[in-house]
């Protein structure tokens, strides 16, 4: 075989995804019917609701979608999570997929058994109930009921598949620290104004103050990271008056929130 020039490098990834059979459609029908019942969906323009349809059916190529305990879902309810799990993914684009492969979704909030061993060598064990999980190369795992209730209230600041979608779009870079992947120039801008507000935020918290933002976005850079995330979909006027330069990141990492 002849040898490829110095410096020649084989442009494998634009072939594969050439070769890669393209997702089956999402039904007309079940598409208008998903899009109805998300809010943010319905509000996008119609340029970028179509943006995200391919996407979607990337989702539901790609990704075992299993209910548990119980709970069955519909085609339509199975087009209405992969158009809310992408929904983040509008700029940042299929690429956001990466690394996982299964959506799980329990009825309810869920039980998780924790454990840690301090610093004595203690083992402490407890049980913790949660709403939504994203592992790191694991599932992402969601309460079908808190996703209902984040529908019916699409304003009140929450919403636990953005949420943890926006755990999966952190740990791309390798690391769960609320920085997601980005150009360089930007990610050090990113990193400079998150850890402010994060800074400023936390010292409300330990000081007793009544915060407009979630509290829970207290706990952790990456918990920062994806209440504010979930404030971008769901109440973006917010967190422009409570967190401008946040708000600006977030614009133009998911493009303009829908309900602005």
């Amino acid at each position: 075989m002849a040898q490829l020039p110095a410096g020649h490098v084989p442009l494998i990834g634009p072939l594969l995804r050439r070769l890669r059979p393209r997702p089956p459609a999402i039904d007309d029908a079940l598409w208008d019917a998903a899009c109805a019942r998300l809010p943010w969906v319905a509000a996008l323009d119609p340029a970028r609701r179509e943006r995200l349809r391919p996407l979607a059916a990337r989702f539901l190529h790609e990704k075992t979608i299993t209910p548990l305990d119980g709970l069955e879902l519909a085609a339509g309810e199975r087009v209405l999570l992969a158009a809310l799990c992408c929904l983040p993914l509008l700029e940042f684009g299929g690429n956001g997929l990466h690394g996982w492969s299964q959506l799980l979704v329990y009825p309810e909030a869920f039980r998780v058994r924790r454990s840690h061993v301090d610093a004595a060598g203690v083992l402490h064990e407890w049980d913790d109930e949660l709403i939504g999980e994203a592992w790191d190369h694991g599932p992402l795992i969601l309460s079908w009921a808190d996703v209902q209730a984040d529908l019916e209230e699409p304003d009140a600041g929450y919403c636990v598949a953005v949420h943890e979608m926006a755990h999966k779009l952190d740990v791309l870079d390798g690391e769960l620290d609320g920085t997601p992947l980005l150009p360089a120039r930007w990610q050090r801008e990113w990193a400079r104004d998150f850890q402010q507000a994060y800074d400023a935020f936390c010292a409300e918290v330990d000081a007793g103050r009544e915060t407009a933002i979630d509290p829970y976005a207290a706990e952790a850079p990456e918990e920062f990271f994806a209440v504010a995330s979930e404030y971008h979909f769901t109440a973006p006027a917010l967190l422009q008056q409570r967190m401008p330069a946040v708000a600006a990141h977030l614009a133009r990492f998911y493009g303009p929130s829908p309900l602005l």
